[in-house]
């Protein structure tokens, strides 16, 4: 009985002693954490609308599941958008944070610049796990570039070969991981008409 006794105050105290340690790391490197995340979607801002000096902070989404629903695009959500600002605080466009839910290897983040003008300024992947040497090329320039500089209501992706500026060459081998970020394209560009963008 005393054993018994002994070894269940001895588990308690691993236990107790586990759950502070590991609750005193995760307050160390909540902030580290934080500041990484923001600085890769700053980077991203960046990347997807280079002419902007500055971004605003997040605007509110709240009508985003509506239109995206009544777009027809499944699977997909709006998680944030900002202003892209010029050094004399003149808007320029939107950068828009989308996640498909349909990638090959789980939920592909993109963010998308526009401009005003309904350009798309480029694409980057904020957070992808698709399959090596296929779905991940889709982070490569050769892919995310068929987007940029272009003034489209929604893109589609084909298997034979670009025709149109509105056509996308799909990944060999990675269709599913083609339609999901064509997809999330797809919201954010409807999402950016119904804020007052379009075409």
């Amino acid at each position: 009985m005393k054993s018994a006794i002994r070894n269940i105050c001895c588990l308690t105290i691993i236990t107790l002693a586990a759950g502070f340690g590991l609750g005193y790391v995760y307050e160390l490197t909540k902030e580290p954490i934080i500041r990484m995340e923001e600085k890769q979607r700053q980077d991203a801002y960046k990347t997807v609308f280079a002419e902007a000096s500055s971004f605003s902070d997040d605007m509110d989404i709240g009508s985003a599941p509506s239109v995206i629903a009544s777009s027809g695009i499944e699977g997909v959500e709006i998680d944030s958008c900002v202003e892209a600002v010029d050094a004399s605080g003149s808007v320029l466009g939107y950068v828009i944070n989308s996640t498909s839910h349909n990638g090959y290897g789980g939920d592909i983040t993109v963010s998308i610049g526009i401009d005003n003008n309904g350009v798309v300024k480029g694409v980057e992947m904020l957070s992808i796990s698709e399959t090596a040497g296929l779905g991940m090329k889709a982070k490569e320039s050769r892919f995310k570039d068929q987007f940029s500089d272009k003034a489209v209501k929604q893109f589609t992706y084909t298997k034979t070969g670009a025709a149109s500026d509105f056509e996308i060459d799909a990944i060999s081998g990675a269709t599913i991981t083609t339609k999901a970020v064509t997809d999330a394209v797809n919201a954010a560009l409807a999402y950016y008409e119904s804020i007052g963008g379009g075409i």
